[in-house]
């Protein structure tokens, strides 16, 4: 696994946490929901190719 990726994650964290503060204080709570969902799936998109990758290497390990 890259360094880089642990580095774009707390990225998208820090970035998603300020703007989902400043929707919430403003009044605006869906779309403060929404940017953290939003932060969500890019990150998981991000980790599906890491978490094939896991899996293929357990496969392999135990021959399935």
């Amino acid at each position: 696994m890259e360094i880089g990726i642990i580095f774009k994650i707390a990225a998208v964290g820090i970035l998603v946490s300020v703007i989902s503060q400043v929707l919430k204080h403003s009044g605006r709570e869906e779309h403060a929901f929404l940017a953290s969902l939003a932060g969500l799936v890019i990150v998981l998109f991000w980790l599906v190719p890491y978490i094939y990758e896991l899996f293929e290497t357990i496969k392999e390990l135990f021959v399935l």
